[in-house]
């Protein structure tokens, strides 16, 4: 019984690194695609306007390079969101951890 219990143990550790390692690739992928994504919604409000997409990217690709811009010269804004990401791989670690210390106790 002591090994199906250590099983259970390690397959939540597993699901748990996953969900973890997931929440980590959504949060910087978020950072990364969230320009990406403003530029496209800005070329589809030009194209409701009435201007041409290919125009309408020449008016939004500098727009959003401004915003990035603006983003990047705020004090504290950039190293803010690198160290919750890092607070979010730090505390997935600590949790994936704390199995260990269980797994041992079922052990016995």
């Amino acid at each position: 019984m002591n090994k199906v219990n250590v099983a259970v143990v390690r397959l939540v550790q597993f699901v748990v690194f996953v969900v973890f390692t997931f929440i980590v690739m959504a949060y910087f992928g978020a950072i990364i695609l969230l320009p990406l994504d403003a530029i496209a919604l800005l070329i589809k409000l030009m194209g409701v306007v009435g201007l041409h997409g290919f125009i309408g990217a020449l008016i939004a690709i500098p727009a959003v390079g401004y915003l990035v811009l603006m983003a990047y010269k705020t004090p504290g804004l950039g190293s803010i969101v690198i160290e919750t990401g890092l607070d979010l791989v730090a505390t997935g670690k600590a949790k994936i951890e704390a199995f260990n210390a269980i797994a041992s106790n079922v052990k016995g």
